[in-house]
This record gives structure tokens, sequence and C-alpha cells, in this order.
């Protein structure tokens, strides 16, 4: 596994590619991707830390691993590449949150790389999977790496948003300095949560904007 990333972000994390676990992890991903079908593609496995730089975090929205669908994932949780249509499920309903909550049409395609442009890192817990076998990448590392950068955010930076939706994002709370930072939670945007309550009408993007202009910080324009 080549750890192509950003260089502020291989800096802060060159003490964990080193440790064992990570190095079992790199393993376990080489030959995943050598016997299977995996997802993403490996060139773009890291692409959540290299789209969005860490001086340059500040919304952080947590995923769990990424779409099983081929053509699909490429790196950033709940993005799709442009040309996929239609959206998934759980991307279709948070633009209908976004549209009720900020009046913002849906867009043309269902890459989220323009919100990693602003600062909104689109972090999934698990980085790759198997395709059609969702989270069948658990359990072999990713989470610790991940959950070390959402230390890392929470220790060394100062109002950042944290969209956290569904019981897995949720957990990440404990992770999170909360005097310093802006936590926002609710339920995934599924259909199966979404349909039951959880998710429609949560206000995080204008809550979010909100947070970060009373900062003086520029909010996302979603």
């Amino acid at each position: 596994m080549n750890v192509k990333i950003e260089t502020s972000w291989k800096n802060l994390l060159a003490d964990e590619f080193e440790k064992p676990y990570f190095k079992a992890l790199t393993d376990f991903v080489k030959k995943e991707y050598k016997h299977y079908h995996c997802l993403p593609k490996g060139k773009d496995i890291f692409n959540a830390l290299e789209y969005t730089p860490f001086d340059n975090v500040k919304v952080v929205i947590m995923g769990q691993d990424p779409y099983p669908t081929p053509g699909h994932a490429h790196g950033l949780c709940f993005s799709v590449q442009e040309q996929v249509k239609p959206f998934p499920p759980s991307l279709i309903n948070i633009f209908k949150e976004i549209q009720t909550d900020v009046g913002q049409d849906f867009p043309d395609n269902g890459s989220l790389v323009r919100w990693a442009k602003q600062g909104v890192l689109l972090l999934n817990t698990v980085l790759t999977v198997r395709a059609g076998q969702p989270r069948s990448h658990q359990g072999k590392g990713w989470e610790i790496f991940t959950n070390e950068i959402i230390r890392k955010i929470s220790e060394q930076k100062e109002n950042v948003v944290f969209m956290l939706w569904g019981g897995d994002a949720k957990k990440k709370k404990k992770l999170i300095d909360t005097d310093k930072h802006f936590i926002l939670e609710s339920g995934h945007p599924s259909p199966l949560s979404a349909n039951r309550g959880y998710w429609f009408g949560n206000k995080h993007f204008s809550k979010a904007n909100n947070f970060l202009q009373s900062k003086g910080i520029k909010p996302i324009n979603w």
C-alpha cells in the first residue's frame, strides 16, 4: 500500500506508519487488492487526507467504509465519482436535508470534492472494502489509524465542527475535546434511519456554518 498523502498529514502521522499495526494493515490491504476486487482504487485510498490538508480542516464528517459498488467509491465518505447516477440513497438524503436546511438545490453530480477543498474532511472509519461486501475490511487496523486522525485534530486544532451521523460515528465522540470543538449528532442519512425520523430536520449544515461564522471562520458552501 503506497501511503501517498498530503505533506502536513504525512508529517503528523509519521509515527503511525511505523507502528506494527499499520505494517500488518499494509500487508493485509496489499493481499486483498491482489486477490480480490477492492475499493476504492489504490491511488484513491487516502483521498480524504489528500484533498483536505490538516491546516485546512474546518469540519469533519465520519462515514463507516467505502461504497462497495464498483465505480462509486473514490476515497471520500458519502461521495461518489462525478459520472455516477443515480446517487446512492444516503447521498440523496444528505442533499435533501441541505435543500430544506439552507435552500440549496441538488447538485449536478454526487462528488463532494468541492466540500473537501473547502475544509470538510470526509473520513471513513475504514478506508477500504471488498466490492460487494460491506464492512469486509473492519477490524484490520483502519479504525486505529482513523481514530488517531480524530485525536490529532482534537488535540491540535480548535473550533472544528464534528458531524457524527449514526451509531458508529457517535462512538468517536470520546476522542474529541468537547470544550474546544462543536459536535453535531444525528441518525445516519441511510433510508433505514432517515425514514424512521432520525435524520431529516437535523439542520446540521446551517448549524455548522453558524458556528464557523461565530468564530470568524469562512462558512462552507454546501
